[in-house]
């Protein structure tokens, strides 16, 4: 079938609605996957090279954050040496995976959709047991992985074949998109499915291979989606899976002379790493390695004294303590005009002390675990610190009566200077510093004032302010009168400036390119 019928045949794309559980009949059925889900825990799970099962003496446990008493996978401390030897199964599938028509491996993207979607349930499930989310938030993010397979895979066909130049007298000429290489997929935690998944297939659907390599605290959904790839028609030398330690062997994937591009989410340090460490040419090395990095954020949400006080305030809470504001796109300031500042908080304390807390499986918390005991301990440093730069006026301390679980209750900290720490770094928690501003334009000096850049907000109802702030509010994702979380793929392209990564723009029309590189081809012809 050719590309425009395939597309013709697809219809218009359109976002995976999310599963409504106060139905009844979904509600029964996402309480069955999770019995059926929780009986196949703690399962082992080997390195795959090439097809290749690989197993270490050494093991990796992936836990669930709600009870860490609870193994949900084990799997294996890959050595640099595998990690060598995975670049390099890579690098050979490479010369045959690129010559695979388009239309084919975007073929392979539709059947993953059609298998996510079969498997839902169970994945979800899956995430609510590995990374502590609720239901809503592990549907969600499953609902985004099918959105990126079906969005990719148009896209392809979209970019696949020449694309048309201007005409030069006496020549025909195109331009061609062919892949990279080899890449290294190295996903966060927090979007174990959603962010792991579409980088993934953004990199295969686009002619190249790749390693996969999951964090270690959310490797067990991202073994289970290879093997969806694989079940799709996805060859097992195309998509390799490695675990192991991010220091050793990830650097060393990294370094490699043979790996193309990195494909990295996940924090500041972290990817500033990768990028110095891929900027570096090594022996042998023949190209400038690509990095596409999406990093941390510091993202705020500006309430104007004009705005829609109750939408405001339940904005602010959404984003700041949905998924236990654990999103690089969470909202981790609000930005209060001083007119308004005591009656936004007056509303606030009592929505933000109203949020339920605990164990992810039951349906009625909107709230669960911390990823691990490093992040729980973290987030109260971070906490302690903040009552002395701000007044605590929510939350503030772990849930009790949780057995071991990594629960923090939802807290706010009123009072906080613009250049408080708490306002400046990367909590990664459910934290909030709520800053008062004299007036719009100090409003936004405070939002633009830190190092990041990637979500933001405006709450307000004068147009001249709205267009002041898509002028000047620096962020790469910008939501006028609307919570800062929740991009949709296809309709909120999403990517941050300054250290909040390389504005990679996931699930939008210039996504694709990141994994390409373009081909200009000029042929002399006849004139007449």
């Amino acid at each position: 079938m050719a590309t425009a019928e395939i597309v013709k045949a697809r219809g218009e794309f359109t976002n995976e609605a999310l599963m409504d559980f106060s139905v009844p009949k979904n509600r029964q059925a996402m309480e069955a996957a999770l019995s059926t889900v929780a009986k196949g825990l703690g399962r082992e799970y080997p390195i795959l090279i090439g097809g290749e099962a690989l197993y270490t003496e050494e093991k990796i446990r992936s836990t669930n954050p709600a009870r860490p008493e609870q193994v949900i996978g084990i799997f294996q401390n890959g050595t640099v040496a595998m990690a060598v030897r995975a670049v390099e199964t890579a690098y050979r599938a490479f010369d045959k995976w690129k010559r695979v028509p388009a239309e084919k491996r975007a073929a392979s993207l539709f059947r993953a959709r059609e298998i996510l979607l079969q498997r839902r349930l169970e994945l979800d499930a899956l995430l609510v047991y590995e990374i502590g989310k609720t239901w809503i938030e592990a549907d969600a993010d499953i609902a985004e992985l099918i959105d990126f397979c079906e969005f990719y895979g148009r896209e392809m066909l979209r970019l696949a074949g020449p694309q048309p130049l201007v005409p030069v007298h006496g020549e025909k000429n195109y331009l061609s998109y062919i892949p990279l290489g080899v890449g290294i997929v190295i996903p966060p935690w927090n979007f174990a499915a959603a962010i792991m998944g579409g980088m993934t297939v953004a990199s295969v659907v686009t002619g190249n291979t790749v390693v996969l390599k999951p964090s270690s605290d959310s490797p067990t959904i991202a073994a289970e989606f290879v093997n969806i790839l694989y079940e799709a028609g996805v060859p097992k030398d195309v998509v390799n899976f490695f675990t192991g330690p991010g220091r050793t062997a990830g650097e060393a994937m990294v370094t490699y002379a043979k790996t193309r591009f990195i494909a990295f989410t996940g924090s500041m340090e972290a990817g500033l790493r990768i990028g110095e460490l891929a900027a570096k040419k090594q022996p042998g090395q023949l190209w400038i390695k690509r990095t596409v990095l999406e990093m941390g954020g510091k993202d705020a949400i500006i309430v104007e004294d004009d705005a829609d006080l109750d939408e405001a305030v339940e904005g602010v809470a959404l984003a700041a303590f949905s998924y236990q504001g654990q999103k690089c796109s969470a909202c981790s300031r609000a930005i209060v005009s001083d007119k308004i500042y005591d009656r936004f908080l007056e509303r606030l304390i009592p929505r933000v002390k109203a949020i339920q807390v605990g164990a992810p499986e039951k349906l009625e918390n909107f709230m669960g675990p911390v990823i691990n005991k490093a992040s729980m301990k973290s987030i109260m440093e971070y906490i302690e610190t903040g009552k002395k730069e701000g007044r605590l006026v929510a939350g503030g301390n772990v849930v009790k009566g949780q057995g071991d679980g990594y629960f923090i209750t939802p807290t706010v900290i009123a009072d906080v200077a613009a250049d408080a720490r708490i306002a400046q770094e990367e909590i990664f928690g459910p934290v909030l510093a709520v800053i008062k501003s004299q007036n719009f334009e100090h409003a936004l000096d405070i939002a633009n004032g830190t190092e990041f850049g990637l979500t933001g907000a405006v709450y307000t109802n004068d147009p001249a302010k709205l267009a002041k702030a898509s002028e000047e509010f620096h962020v790469g994702n910008l939501y006028l009168n609307r919570k800062c979380t929740g991009a949709q793929v296809g309709g909120h392209p999403f990517g941050g400036f300054n250290m909040s990564g390389t504005d990679s723009k996931a699930g939008g029309p210039d996504y694709l390119l990141l994994f390409l590189q373009a081909k200009t081809i000029a042929e002399k012809v006849a004139t007449g």
